[in-house]
């Protein structure tokens, strides 16, 4: 059996998608078993609810980068410790954008902060 070609200039690739919030790790915000919507992006507000990629691990955390540089993912459940980012090989695969909690549906827009810059590693394959 070959293995199926994946086209990656596709605009697919550019689109937002949906996935399942597993585990309690973002709660309140994000219970277990919530859907979020994640838009690919290569934008990384300060702070904002992020997919991430850290040494080969996805993540679904809250990003957050202080006054002197340093940058982490933190749960919101305090049970659970945070990551810091300092020195390790990590990338933003999107933001969230929507949550929905037995059809309630809640938005978040990242649009109107200023202090957004490009997430480490990640490179626009749209060209815009």
């Amino acid at each position: 059996m070959t293995e199926p070609h994946i086209d990656s200039a596709g605009c697919s690739l550019h689109e937002p998608y949906a996935l399942q919030v597993l585990g309690d790790e973002m709660e309140p915000e994000f219970p277990d078993r919530c859907i979020v919507i994640i838009e690919p992006t290569e934008q990384c507000p300060n702070p904002a609810f992020v997919f991430a990629e850290v040494e080969g691990v996805r993540w679904f955390r809250q990003y957050v980068r202080d006054a002197s540089g340093s940058e982490r993912l933190v749960a919101l459940n305090p049970l659970y410790p945070e990551i810091g980012l300092d020195g390790l090989e990590w990338s933003v695969l999107g933001v969230i954008i929507q949550r929905n909690i037995r059809r309630q549906i809640k938005h978040y827009d990242y649009a109107q902060r200023s202090d957004a810059k490009p997430a480490a590693g990640i490179t626009d394959l749209t060209g815009r």
